[in-house]
């Protein structure tokens, strides 16, 4: 099963999730692709929620889609960690 961003995005393109300091959805997902498995550990690579925070919620949506469809396991299971601590 492959899961869809819930924001509408031609392949290929990306979306900023961080206005404040110009943090792509495409550079969320390399972070997870890392090893990042939270947003804490994504912050540690990136000042994503770094300022005003309202981008937190999108960016924690964007890691835990992209840690499943990274698993394969589109319920969170299987030893996935989680964004939400």
């Amino acid at each position: 099963m492959v899961l869809q961003c819930r924001y509408n995005r031609l392949e290929g393109e990306s979306m900023y999730v961080c206005v404040c300091h110009g943090i792509t959805d495409r550079q969320i997902r390399r972070a997870v692709e890392q090893g990042a498995c939270s947003l804490g550990e994504v912050q540690m690579k990136l000042p994503v929620g770094g300022c005003c925070g309202r981008c937190e919620g999108t960016a924690r949506e964007i890691i835990r889609e992209h840690a499943e469809q990274a698993s394969g396991h589109a319920d969170g299971a299987y030893g996935v960690k989680t964004a939400y601590a």
